[in-house]
């Protein structure tokens, strides 16, 4: 019994130990890639309603995209698309700092709400189920500021990757907000 649970510790420790910003953007590249349809609205839990949007929920439960990760730059990037073709359409980029030592993953998200937040990889908070961003408030004033932005992105898979729940955490006088964008996403296949 002690070495089953040993295991398991030790199994656990495994997944839960920190993940380098060049496994996790590599690893971002070999999941994320492709096509992701938005999951009907019954799969829709643990969100805030903001696919309840009329943007957003004509495209629930449709083959239609919902987000798309591109590998770009001879794949020195990805490029996220979320939302396409709607009022909602963003896009944020993830790249290395220095694509071949790689010692931070970054991120830019361009927003709806018409300001661009930086991201740094959170190496503490990740693992290969869920990649944690946080707003860099050394690189990015919108990240220090009253303003409405995104503060953080989640993004965590499961089903074998392919689901993933997309979460862009919003931040409005310094503080947490009640509403945020949270998706869930099909891998399409």
């Amino acid at each position: 019994m002690r070495k089953v649970v040993t295991g398991i510790s030790l199994m656990a420790t495994v997944l839960l130990a920190d993940m380098s910003p060049k496994e996790a953007f590599e690893y971002m590249k070999k999941t994320l890639t492709g096509v992701w349809t938005l999951s009907p609205a019954s799969k829709q839990t643990g969100t805030t309603g903001a696919h309840n949007h009329p943007a957003v929920k004509r495209l629930l439960g449709t083959q239609k995209t919902g987000v798309e990760y591109i590998i770009i730059g001879r794949g020195s990037a990805i490029k996220e698309e979320l939302l396409p073709n709607t009022v909602r359409w963003m896009v944020t980029m993830y790249h290395c700092d220095d694509f071949h030592e790689c010692k931070e993953l970054r991120a830019t998200h361009y927003c709806a709400k018409q300001n661009q937040p930086s991201f740094i990889f959170n190496t503490k908070e990740s693992s290969k189920n869920k990649l944690v961003f946080d707003c860099d408030e050394e690189r990015s004033e919108v990240c220090d500021s009253d303003e409405s932005h995104v503060h953080q992105i989640i993004l965590e898979l499961s089903n074998n990757n392919k689901h993933l729940k997309s979460s862009y955490i919003v931040y409005k006088d310094s503080e947490r907000a009640n509403k945020h964008s949270i998706y869930h996403f099909d891998k399409k296949e």
